[in-house]
């Protein structure tokens, strides 16, 4: 059964499903789910002995004859899951709103590059001089370390009500921001400069350029009235097409992914439909593979070992991310309260997180038990800094609105989430 291709597609999608229906009851962001349940489910095996059967956490298994693990990768589960980690990076980019950014652009942009630069720095350094970890490893951990999670700040914003202030657009703006540095530290260190990347960089300037017009074209044309989905098939074929040269430069899919989602923003802020068409396929068919394959990797015996350095790297990041973010949080007018909730949401971190680990464990950059640290430390960066900033600085929503207005006057421009505000009351 563990060799049929259906029994294993069934294996997979079945703890999808579990993660789903998990999610909804307690309510935790389901890709989290997922790579929990990949963790459970990729240390669960099974052995034989004297006839029998057991089945059980591998780090307790006591059976002499070989083990079988109950979860297992194939070619064409993990082609599912790298094409997860691609159209997942173009979601995280076209969630950015284009108005947001251009009126915070300030307070988004010097918080959301001091969030990533004194992670990604102070991490980076203690991981090779502290922990002895060699270059390449500590670099991978201080990209891991330095993200913020689109994802569970999106979902915060959303269940507080807070999506549409001025001070909840910025956050999610700095985000953004620090996201994008962790995606070009990932695409230009480990990139390898030759002529293959002149023309990847090359093709996909072009693209960038052309793809607002081309997608909005394809839509105004075919979008409304084909079943066929042609502006979907279009995003696809340009995300695989410049996601082939990325890696035949040496270079990560994610970069483009995340760019052309940052510039066909503005089309899918006018075109709702869209997004939720492609967030329905790619949550339905293929992050479930990328988020429980993530979890898979995760050893159990490794983690039993590596307890202080996970402890240590967690207050690593929050302490650098407070460092990093709370002055300029005051600095930008806001109160002890709403500069605290804001350093804490932009501590978390999940999706990029583990698409740095998972792409330094494939590329031999590191080995399975750093792996296993640093996905753990981006998991608990996820819970931790939420439940913290939700459970104790959580400020009203008269509060984000006054920021936003305060800002609008000391920066002297003018915010539209705020002047709806104004006429609403």
């Amino acid at each position: 059964m563990l060799n049929n291709v259906w029994f294993i597609a069934c294996i997979w999608m079945g703890l999808a499903l579990v993660a789903s229906l998990i999610s909804i009851r307690t309510g935790i962001s389901v890709a989290l789910v997922e790579i929990l349940v990949g963790l459970v489910a990729g240390n669960l095996a099974v052995g034989f002995e004297g006839g029998t059967m057991h089945v059980g956490l591998v780090a307790v298994q006591s059976t002499g004859g070989q083990l079988h693990h109950i979860l297992q990768s194939t070619e064409w589960t993990n082609f599912l899951a790298l094409l997860g980690s691609g159209v997942l990076t173009f979601l995280a980019g076209a969630e950015i709103d284009p108005q947001s950014l251009k009126t915070n652009w300030r307070a988004s942009l010097f918080i959301g590059v001091l969030s990533f630069a004194v992670p990604f720095g102070v991490v980076w350094f203690c991981a090779q001089y502290v922990f002895g970890w060699g270059l390449h490893e500590a670099q991978i951990a201080g990209i891991a370390l330095s993200t913020t999670s689109v994802a569970v700040v999106y979902a915060v914003m959303i269940e507080g009500g807070f999506s549409d202030t001025a001070m909840g657009k910025m956050i999610l703006a700095a985000c953004f921001i620090t996201d994008l540095g962790t995606v070009l530290a990932l695409g230009t260190l480990f990139a390898t400069y030759n002529l293959s990347l002149l023309v990847f960089v090359i093709v996909m300037l072009i693209a960038l350029w052309f793809m607002p017009k081309w997608t909005q074209s394809i839509i105004t044309r075919f979008g409304a009235t084909r079943v066929s989905e042609p502006e979907v098939k279009f995003i696809f074929f340009i995300l695989f097409f410049l996601g082939g040269l990325a890696t035949a430069a040496k270079s990560e899919a994610v970069l483009p992914a995340y760019l052309i989602g940052l510039v066909v923003a503005g089309v899918f802020v006018r075109d709702k439909t869209l997004v939720h068409r492609m967030r329905s396929v790619a949550f339905a068919v293929f992050t479930p593979f990328y988020f429980i394959k993530a979890g898979l990797y995760v050893s159990l015996p490794a983690l039993w070992t590596g307890l202080l350095l996970i402890a240590a790297f967690l207050i690593l990041k929050m302490a650098t991310k407070i460092v990093g973010v709370l002055p300029l949080a005051r600095m930008h007018w806001m109160n002890k309260r709403e500069a605290s909730y804001t350093t804490l949401l932009m501590a978390t971190g999940l999706t990029f997180g583990t698409i740095s680990a998972l792409f330094g464990l494939q590329n031999h950059l590191i080995d399975q038990r750093q792996y296993s640290i640093l996905v753990t430390v981006v998991i608990l960066s996820a819970f931790v800094p939420t439940l913290i900033a939700q459970k104790f600085f959580q400020p009203s929503m008269d509060a984000m609105h006054a920021w936003g207005r305060l800002y609008r006057k000391r920066m002297r421009i003018l915010s539209v989430e705020d002047v709806n505000s104004e006429d609403r009351k």
